[in-house]
């Protein structure tokens, strides 16, 4: 073997042996303090829309699927206000995967990518960056929606 070779293979193994020694000293994460913190936060933005779900059909006089569209923008509002205000990076933090109940997720996505790009201008830097995250969402959601209205109207 040419010493070239040799030298990459002894690299290798030094690579390996640090990557070894680092997965030993790291520490482990608390695993069911994340997914309780993730369930009661998670739980509680639920309950938080499903209170202001009841409030609306109750305040408004509408039934409970009419107080679906104001309660969904409210959460979307609230969601939206605390990434503005850097709450809601401090509640991903301590919660994890519990803040990505999917409207509140979504209004992050979309307020955070808007809030790093503004400098960049309203058309290329918000408008276009805003949806980076939330896009794909968004466009796989109006696939869906119209493939199933179209297999709906067939049948």
């Amino acid at each position: 073997m040419s010493s070239k070779k040799q030298n990459q293979i002894k690299q290798q193994k030094k690579q390996q042996e640090y990557k070894t020694m680092i997965q030993k000293k790291q520490p482990k994460p608390p695993v069911l303090k994340n997914c309780f913190n993730a369930f009661w936060v998670g739980g509680s933005i639920c309950l938080a829309g499903q209170f202001l779900q009841t409030f609306y059909a109750n305040a408004l006089g509408m039934d409970i699927k009419e107080a679906s569209n104001p309660t969904v923008a409210t959460v979307i509002f609230i969601g939206g206000l605390l990434t503005g205000l850097g709450i809601f990076d401090n509640i991903g933090k301590f919660a994890g995967a519990g803040t990505a109940v999917p409207v509140t997720g979504f209004a992050n996505s979309m307020v955070s990518a808007a809030m790093e790009f503004k400098r960049e201008g309203l058309v290329l830097g918000i408008g276009s960056k805003m949806f980076i995250l939330a896009g794909s969402v968004i466009v796989f959601g109006v696939v869906t929606a119209f493939v199933v209205g179209l297999i709906s109207a067939i049948i």
